[in-house]
């Protein structure tokens, strides 16, 4: 699995072109598919022999013989009407044996990296795309619909197929948009905001036990989507975890930016960031604190953390906690791939004539990553089936999404176009070059092994770009479920390593496999480095950073 993953993963930066240039030019990769029809035609026998040992299997199928059949895992054809009845096996079975056939031809012919990953995304959306269980004239699951509902399926999969691909994102709903409340049923740890500027709302958590480490730690969130993804429900919530462990917990919950924000770039986050850390110092009275960031607010927080170092003050930084986050984008999967310098310009253009990048074409994109899990799963239940989807608190607070300012997505941009982020001094923050070997502070570093986002390859990559002792954690889990992964959670488990030495294949063979939650693995290691136990503050903020209103704030709701 976690080999499978990076296949479609792809680097944040080049999502981000993708995001604002749109889905159809992946969909229909012209070039790649010209240049591969020219290299298949110099060697027809390969073309020929797949061709020929396809016929003999239908031959196969059609008498009843073949052998050919779905993978247990694969959902689109668990209903026993599929195999059971003579007609629809056939057509499954022929579906299978056309996919298999199409792959490999094309993995026949030789390609570069870059048109083989765009014409295996290309083809592999083709293929998932024309599946008999997609086709409401034909599929099991449609017509029991249509007896169990007396039709009515027939009525509202339709009437949710035009209200859903009639705005952004034009993919089907994973989560109704009444589902949960934030504040209510999410983000519902106690605490309150201690601190309200134009780009950030901090927000400190009120202590759950009689004690508490004397060091605080912060966290910088996603800048893409809202913060609590890491304080969902109860028992879900990192958060409400780390303070139940007695960490005195900070939290950064970003403003939406809108058109009026489009020169907020690296720069302004990182002042933000330097900001909060500041108000955090002042509250608890502590010089240190440790960082813990996630994705997109990881790379601002490690630039921040260079500044640091390159002015002198990164004794002021305790730990630095890298949660599925990716500095170097060296061949990043299939979003890598796709990127040129005119794509980047033209999607920067974009979104500077707009004001802002708008997150559901984010939504849009990752949906397209994972299309049988999170766009043909979803279009058989809401459209064939004409049912709402499963309330889930993950794929709520996915669809909640947020824009990026337009500086801060031409600097992302621009930042992965030569993977400046990995380049000692190439990039410039707050005035300073930045190298990331100066963060010299021991760093916690999480990637998800089913990461289709950030590859856990170039998480592990980019821990080595660290200068202190490192502690690399490797998820059982995708890009938010790594992050979502309580302890009561029994399929969890876990590779760790301290030595980040090896190559990355090397490190997942030596590395040790933990059952279970990292969660508590990582309270210890905070623990380690958080000082001794003080008595719990019996009050929230101080005089100058007096609570402003409730967690989890007021910014969490701008949409």
């Amino acid at each position: 699995m976690a080999r499978e993953a990076t296949e479609t993963a792809g680097s944040l930066d080049d999502m981000l072109t993708q995001a604002s240039t749109g889905v159809v030019q992946r969909l229909f990769p012209v070039g790649p598919g010209l240049r591969f029809l020219a290299k298949a035609s110099t060697r027809p026998d390969k073309v020929a022999a797949r061709v020929g040992s396809a016929v003999l299997e239908l031959g196969r199928i059609a008498v009843g013989t073949s052998e050919i059949a779905p993978a247990r895992r694969d959902r689109r054809f668990a209903d026993p009407a599929w195999m059971q009845n003579p007609l629809l096996r056939r057509t499954v079975q022929t579906y299978l044996l056309s996919g298999q056939t199409i792959n490999d031809i094309v993995g026949d012919v030789p390609m570069g990296w870059e048109d083989s990953q765009r014409l295996d995304f290309a083809v592999t959306n083709f293929v998932d795309a024309i599946a008999p269980s997609n086709n409401p004239f034909i599929s099991p699951v449609a017509w029991k619909a249509v007896i169990d509902s007396g039709g009515a399926n027939m009525v509202k999969g339709p009437a949710n197929l035009l209200k859903e691909l009639s705005s952004s994102p034009r993919i089907p709903s994973m989560v109704d948009e009444d589902a949960f409340a934030v504040g209510k049923d999410l983000a519902v740890t106690p605490g309150s905001v201690v601190l309200r500027t134009s780009v950030l709302e901090l927000i400190q958590y009120a202590p759950q036990t009689e004690t508490v480490h004397a060091v605080p730690l912060l966290v910088v969130p996603p800048t893409i989507n809202k913060f609590y993804v890491l304080d969902l429900a109860p028992g879900r919530s990192l958060i409400e975890y780390l303070v139940q462990q007695g960490q005195q917990v900070f939290v950064i919950s970003w403003r939406n930016p809108e058109a009026r924000h489009r020169d907020w770039g690296i720069d302004t986050y990182a002042e933000a960031i330097l900001e909060a850390f500041d108000a955090v110092a002042a509250i608890t009275g502590q010089k240190k604190a440790h960082g813990v960031a996630a994705c997109s607010g990881g790379l601002l927080a490690c630039l921040t953390a260079a500044h640091r170092a390159a002015v002198g003050k990164i004794g002021r930084l305790a730990s630095l906690s890298l949660l599925v986050t990716m500095i170097d984008q060296s061949k990043a999967g299939l979003p890598s791939a796709m990127i040129d310098e005119s794509v980047a310009h033209a999607a920067i253009a974009r979104s500077r004539r707009k004001g802002y990048l708008d997150g559901k074409q984010l939504s849009e994109l990752f949906a397209w990553l994972r299309p049988n899990d999170l766009i043909w799963n979803y279009w058989v239940n809401n459209y064939l089936e004409g049912k709402r989807p499963a309330k889930f608190d993950i794929l709520y607070w996915n669809a909640d999404a947020t824009r990026m300012s337009a500086q801060l997505h031409q600097d992302f941009v621009e930042a992965g176009l030569n993977n400046k982020l990995a380049q000692p001094r190439g990039m410039t923050v707050l005035g300073t070059e930045v190298d990331l070997s100066m963060i010299k502070v021991d760093s916690y570093v999480v990637a998800g092994s089913a990461d289709h986002i950030c590859p856990w390859v170039n998480c592990y990559r980019s821990s080595q770009l660290l200068g202190g002792k490192t502690r690399f954690v490797l998820s059982t889990n995708g890009h938010i479920a790594a992050l979502v992964n309580p302890p009561s959670n029994p399929k969890s488990s876990y590779q760790v390593s301290d030595d980040v030495s090896p190559e990355p294949e090397s490190w997942l063979e030596s590395a040790e496999m933990v059952k279970g939650s990292w969660w508590a693995d990582y309270a210890g290691w905070l623990a380690e480095r958080s000082g001794k136990e003080i008595p719990a503050p019996t009050e929230l903020g101080d005089a100058e950073h007096p609570p402003i209103v409730e967690a989890p704030g007021s910014y969490v709701h701008a949409r």
